[in-house]
């Protein structure tokens, strides 16, 4: 594709206050949204052994749903389909790390289990859980679409990009699961070996974010004909892109492995304490009488 041509596919305008909404998005999104609801509300009866939902797991998938619309629709969107690869990152990060922990935690473990009953289904779902097939899935699809190659076919390619972002967001799911499983026929590992998996999971995405970071070249075409809105080449946008993946994204893994520290030792401290104070209240035992 010639330069023209690549230029001619970019917005020249942004604004921060538009938002545009775009239907294809919107009806899957809506779809998504609705059936939740509907299922947690006037059909639960249909489901074996459903329970009411507790109001924090439904605030945390509402904000699992508002988190992907910000990030696929509005400013962000539009500074990372037309003018920086940076905001992309941005997106990805959104779409991989901070939405699938709480969209799992938001979903109860009955509203899923009639689906991985289904043999077919149930077999993909343990295959695909697996922490070792899960690590791989992710890592492979997320840096096989950041090859120059790839990435630039989905930006000039409406369709293709869209199946990319499915493809990392479900991808991104099933790479939480091993921590955030909702389910106990695919249970989460151990929290100790969940600590090991979110530390090896960051390593192929820093390696990636490394070598776009240290490039002395710009890798993607379309990022290079993209209009200037700030004060900030191309190379260099390329390589905050990098730092975002690199940085915030580890931190937000280290941040992960702390919660599930805490989530496996507090409950012991506090059975500790409680043991404790059992101790310290009982009465000596009198002595037997021979």
């Amino acid at each position: 594709m010639t330069t023209m041509t690549l230029a001619l596919l970019h917005q020249e305008t942004f604004s921060w206050t538009e938002w545009k909404v775009y239907s294809q998005f919107m009806v899957g999104w809506l779809l998504m949204g609705a059936t939740y609801f509907l299922l947690i509300g006037p059909f639960r009866g249909r489901f074996p052994g459903s329970a009411p939902v507790p109001g924090k797991k439904v605030a945390s998938f509402s904000f699992a749903m508002a988190l992907m619309f910000v990030a696929l629709q509005g400013p962000l969107h539009e500074l990372s389909d037309f003018f920086l690869f940076s905001a992309h990152m941005v997106q990805h990060l959104v779409l991989i790390l901070i939405m699938p922990p709480f969209l799992l935690y938001g979903l109860p473990d009955w509203m899923l289990r009639p689906a991985i009953k289904i043999r077919p289904i149930g077999a993909l779902a343990r295959l695909v859980t697996f922490p070792i097939v899960a690590f791989a899935l992710n890592n492979t699809i997320f840096l096989a679409w950041h090859f120059p190659g790839p990435y630039d076919l989905m930006m000039r390619n409406h369709d293709v990009h869209v199946a990319m972002h499915l493809m990392i967001m479900v991808t991104g799911t099933i790479m939480w699961w091993p921590v955030m499983s909702p389910l106990k026929e695919l249970p989460r590992i151990a929290a100790p070996l969940q600590m090991v998996y979110l530390f090896v999971l960051g390593i192929p995405m820093m390696v990636s974010a490394a070598l776009i970071t240290f490039s002395e070249n710009e890798l993607y075409r379309w990022y290079v004909e993209a209009p200037r809105l700030f004060a900030i080449s191309p190379l260099d946008d390329q390589r905050l892109g990098g730092v975002i993946m690199w940085v915030p994204g580890g931190l937000m893994l280290w941040i992960a492995i702390t919660v599930v520290y805490f989530r496996w030792t507090v409950p012991e401290v506090g059975e500790d304490e409680t043991r404790s104070r059992r101790r310290v209240g009982s009465p000596p035992p009198f002595p037997q009488r021979s």
